[in-house]
């Protein structure tokens, strides 16, 4: 089947644009891999949009993200689907997957803290989530709904993702380690390689 020319110029850029709108949360993302790490963030949660312009910066995506969701109940459904509309942009962007390196790992420090992240971008979502904070908010905001946001972006990216606190005594420096790390990791596993010939498996697909 033919593919149109949008369809392969979405390829060569690979980038994504998600609508997603639901009872409880209305998110839109602009996703660019190949990017400079230029972001515009507004999630409603002010600690959620730090790290997601963490994110973009370190691993040089562009990204747009504007959601609107039921923070007046709480934050988890707007974390949760923040994961689900992230990862399926990843997807989304990263399309069949030719070339690329495939695994991505970083071990970051900052100040106190040493986090570690691990990652195949497999097609087969698992999470391994070795993460105990210091405290159990930050900013208001339950730090167990990171737990929610990166089950939600493994599934929907199709990642196997290892996240590890080797140390750490500042919630605030924990969790900006681990956005950073992810973002390495994630920019390295999406690299294109030249001497990668269709995808790097022995079963010619991932």
């Amino acid at each position: 089947m033919s593919r149109t020319k949008k369809e392969l110029n979405m390829r060569l850029a690979r980038t994504a644009e998600i609508n997603r709108k639901t009872h409880e949360t209305e998110i839109k993302i602009s996703f660019n891999v190949d990017g400079t790490g230029t972001s515009r963030i507004d999630t409603g949660i002010p600690f959620m949009n730090h790290m997601l312009e963490l994110f973009s910066k370190h691993g040089f995506f562009d990204l747009e993200i504007n959601a609107h969701g039921d923070l007046e109940v709480d934050a988890h459904h707007t974390m949760e689907d923040l994961g689900l509309v992230l990862g399926e942009a990843i997807a989304q962007a990263v399309g069949d997957k030719i070339g690329i390196r495939r695994y991505g790992s970083c071990l970051l420090p900052m100040d106190e803290t040493l986090a570690e992240v691990a990652l195949d971008i497999s097609g087969r979502p698992y999470l391994v989530y070795l993460l105990l904070p210091p405290n159990s908010h930050v900013n208001n905001l339950d730090c167990r709904l990171f737990y929610e946001f990166f089950q939600a972006l493994t599934v929907k990216a199709g990642l196997n993702l290892h996240i590890q606190l080797r140390s750490g005594e500042e919630v605030h420096h924990v969790f900006e380690a681990v956005f950073k790390t992810f973002a390495k990791a994630l920019d390295q596993a999406l690299t294109i390689d030249p001497r990668i010939k269709g995808v790097l498996s022995t079963k010619g697909i991932i």
